[in-house]
């Protein structure tokens, strides 16, 4: 399994929006994404305006080719891409150890 990490900055005062954009973007569009096993989604404490996202795939050419080149993608970033601040910073990991 393949962890996608998306750091996202917002412009300030879009918060409650994008809460709901974010959630509505990944359950209609990315979870019905082949290779797609789950999502979390973390919002900042200290800078409101910072969200950590987690994306879990069967492989990462799911991510980067699957879906980032389908039409699919193009939909995702028309819900979210209007409330980014800066182009988000998306990485990839493999696990490599964790708890029970």
């Amino acid at each position: 399994m393949i962890l996608e990490l998306a750091d996202i900055r917002i412009a300030p005062g879009q918060q409650a929006a994008f809460d709901e954009a974010i959630q509505r973007g990944l359950t209609t569009v990315i979870a019905g994404a082949k290779g797609f096993q789950g999502f979390k989604v973390n919002k900042g404490i200290e800078s409101p305006e910072r969200y950590i996202l987690q994306i879990f795939w069967d492989t990462l050419e799911d991510h980067t080719v699957g879906f980032r080149e389908s039409p699919a993608f193009a939909d995702w970033r028309a819900i979210v891409g209007p409330f980014f601040a800066a182009p988000p910073v998306v990485e990839h990991f493999t696990l490599l150890a964790k708890s029970a």
